[in-house]
């Protein structure tokens, strides 16, 4: 069934691949694939209302909705047209059957108005309210709690000075809710509030996407190998997950700010199920024994690219080239070692995880990791994403950080088991992308965002050169 979806205008590029995750969650294996999307005429792509055909009845819409970040809501849509009026003779024409079981006696209603790049005085929402006597409501008006909320949603006809996507035609719909968000967790998980942060912790809202993207429920096991203080794995363990997690720095995994300070008290803050165990251990040098796989449902990570923080790798700069040998940390000062590291790129890092998630998510399995892109006139570089041949690439989701570069959430699902000549070709096709793509991969991308960019004596950037909303180009 067709029905009309609007989002919130924030993270566009989010927007429809997190529905069809939540599809794919809710609806089983294939369902996400079965999700079509129609842009309504006169529309622009961003635009906050689409079209969306889901697989199965009502609850699969309910279910997605009152899971989703970024769907404000899903609606059985009655009729939309570019006037009241047309709107009035598609309303009328919506076949009976469907419009009856929600206008009987025994049930109650409410008719909301609402907008999108307009403010409706609370005089006009009242008089488009009593417009619509020609709907045979025969139930009660309930404004508290009703049994069926009916939205009159409008748009205006206006260019692109008001900061917002271009709309060629007014349009109002008219539709009865199946389902909306419940954005009650943001103000709730909020950064500002939570004990325990570092430089690199994860937005709440982007952590709770994540968490969708790798399909977080109860029953499955989640593992971050990069976690900091945990922000993932909170939103994981909220959606009732089980959770690990891995840091290099020991000081983060063990000590934290104190006692009462550390990812185990942000666990505790929420009242959620702590990790099973975290890790000090390395991206590069995996603890795990030789013969264990297939264990994680969904590896959801945000490695570290070299903008805030640069990533680090197990053995120092003396043991790496050969001056010292490995050495044995004595009995009596482990408690208090700190193991030194040495520069971890981005490359290699990007590398190990594929390798890493190849050999230990089961079959289906998702990894969802963010991939640094830099930009070049304010267009992202087409350059390709990193493969292997266990892994399918589902979605790339762009968010704008700056006009220098931005970061790419990369959902890929697991679709070949691992195997030796797997491993072999996951090798060699890293081999050709680190020859053939993303040469800054290899040095500092903290140097390439930040370093000036001059064009003939002139910045190269130029922040109002074009119109723009919410970090989208129009």
């Amino acid at each position: 069934m067709w029905y009309l979806c609007v989002f919130y205008h924030r993270l566009l590029d989010y927007r429809r691949p997190e529905v069809e995750s939540l599809a794919e969650l809710f609806g089983g294996p294939g369902a996400g694939d079965a999700v079509e999307w129609r842009l309504l005429e006169n529309h622009h792509a961003d635009s906050p209302f689409h079209l969306v055909r889901l697989p199965g009845d009502e609850r699969l819409a309910a279910q997605i909705a009152n899971r989703s970040l970024l769907v404000k809501g899903i609606y059985e849509l009655w009729g939309h047209g570019a006037t009241y009026d047309e709107l009035e003779k598609a309303i009328r024409e919506y076949p009976e059957e469907r419009k009856l079981p929600y206008l009987a006696p025994e049930s109650s209603f409410k008719i909301i108005v609402d907008s999108f790049g307009k403010v409706i005085s609370f005089e006009e929402q009242n008089e488009i309210i009593k417009g619509f006597t020609y709907i045979p409501f025969e139930g009660r008006v309930n404004l508290k709690k009703p049994d069926h909320k009916f939205f009159v949603l409008e748009t205006d006809d206006y260019g692109s000075q008001n900061g917002l996507p271009p709309v060629a035609q007014k349009t109002v719909f008219f539709g009865r809710e199946v389902g909306a968000a419940d954005r009650h967790l943001l103000p709730t998980y909020q950064l500002k509030s939570r004990k325990y942060i570092g430089p690199t912790a994860m937005d709440c809202e982007m952590a709770f996407l994540m968490a969708n993207q790798g399909l977080a429920r109860p029953g499955k096991l989640v593992y971050d190998p990069f976690v900091g203080t945990g922000s993932i794995l909170v939103a994981a363990a909220h959606f009732g997950a089980m959770t690990m997690g891995a840091d290099i720095d020991i000081r983060v995994v063990r000590d934290g700010h104190g006692p009462d300070c550390n990812i185990w008290s942000n666990f505790e803050q929420y009242k959620l199920p702590e990790p099973l165990c975290v890790l000090r251990a390395d991206n590069s040098l995996p603890p795990w024994r030789p013969g264990l796989k297939e264990i994680f449902d969904a590896i959801i990570c945000d490695p570290p690219y070299g903008v805030r923080a640069g990533g680090r790798k197990s053995g120092g700069r003396k043991l790496l080239k050969g001056i010292i040998p490995p050495y044995t940390v004595p009995d009596e000062k482990r408690e208090s070692h700190i193991p030194s590291t040495a520069p971890y790129s981005l490359a290699e890092c990007v590398h190990d995880l594929l390798h890493l998630a190849a050999r230990m998510l089961v079959i289906g399995g998702r990894l969802v990791f963010f991939y640094p892109v830099l930009r070049e006139d304010d267009v992202a570089d087409v350059a390709k994403f990193p493969e292997h041949p266990c892994f399918k690439l589902v979605a790339s989701c762009e968010q704008i950080l700056s006009v220098r570069y931005s970061r790419v959430l990369l959902t890929m699902v697991k679709v070949e088991p691992y195997t030796e000549e797997i491993e072999k070709m996951g090798e060699e096709r890293h081999q050709e992308f680190r020859e053939n793509h993303q040469k800054w991969m290899e040095g500092n991308l903290h140097s390439a965002v930040f370093s000036p960019a001059e064009q003939d004596g002139k910045p190269k950037f130029d922040k109002d050169s074009k119109p723009k909303y919410r970090g989208k180009y129009v």
